[in-house]
């Protein structure tokens, strides 16, 4: 396992709300962030929130990728559902063309694709489901997903640029794949620190079982996950931004990938 090559990165999903609900508070977030993640349509986002999310991550510079998850708006996307390869390519393409439409209005790159939610962990776990995630991927576009998974293998076999995630506000089993939770739970800033640190520093984490578990992002660029919807996001997500800005400042070789 060697030494992370890149410096760490923040993405947090943003643009999820539907309507006059909002689902967290975008506008205190964006100035603390490196990228956005912004929703689609399927679990949460519509056409104004989605224009308005790239037009004020524009306004932050905030790098902006695509969100897209499951059809699941009651669900916000966190309940498996059995859909075909086809559909799944489908749905990727609908969703990020979808968003690609208003990059396009206001001259901003699509920076990557980030499947949502359940979606990206039946990835995690299902070859052929994250195969037929890809294809719906526009050419020359990265994908941020979990390393040493299908997500990893399916992009290697398909051609598409990788970027390793860790994440900050979300646990994980003992077999290295994420507690995905329908609802988020609270998190104490001082497990946030240790979680965060214990994966920089040693490219582990100390599973809800109490094991720990090596995910060794090689070469790979990473960047650090938050989430809006998490109970004292904004608190957790100061933290995270100040434990990157450290990392980063105490390893000056480190790469810039963004």
């Amino acid at each position: 396992m060697g030494p992370i090559k890149y410096k760490a990165r923040l993405n947090v999903d943003l643009g999820e709300g539907y309507g006059n609900l909002k689902c967290g508070p975008d506008a205190d977030l964006l100035p603390l962030i490196d990228i956005a993640n912004v929703a689609c349509g399927f679990h949460s986002g519509d056409p104004l929130i989605m224009q308005e999310t790239v037009r004020q991550c524009k306004a932050h510079k905030v790098l902006v990728g695509a969100h897209p998850g499951l059809p699941d708006l009651q669900g916000f996307g966190r309940r498996e559902m059995k859909l075909s390869s086809e559909e799944l390519t489908a749905i990727t393409v609908y969703q990020v063309g979808a968003l690609k439409g208003f990059l396009d209005m206001e001259g901003v790159q699509l920076n990557h694709v980030k499947p949502h939610g359940v979606l990206y962990g039946m990835m995690c776990r299902d070859y052929e489901v994250a195969r037929a995630v890809m294809r719906g991927i526009p050419k020359g576009v990265p994908v941020f997903g979990l390393a040493g998974t299908n997500m990893e293998k399916a992009a290697i076999d398909l051609g598409v640029d990788f970027c390793a995630e860790m994440y900050g506000d979300v646990k994980y089993n003992a077999d290295g794949m994420l507690v995905i939770d329908r609802i988020k739970k609270p998190w104490k800033l001082e497990d946030v620190e240790k979680h965060v640190l214990q994966q920089l520093t040693t490219e582990s984490v100390t599973a809800v079982d109490g094991t720990t578990v090596h995910l060794p992002v090689k070469d790979y660029p990473i960047s650090i996950c938050c989430h809006s919807d998490s109970p004292g996001c904004l608190d957790i997500i100061q933290k995270t931004r100040s434990l990157c800005d450290r990392f980063n400042s105490e390893h000056p070789y480190l790469i810039d990938h963004w």
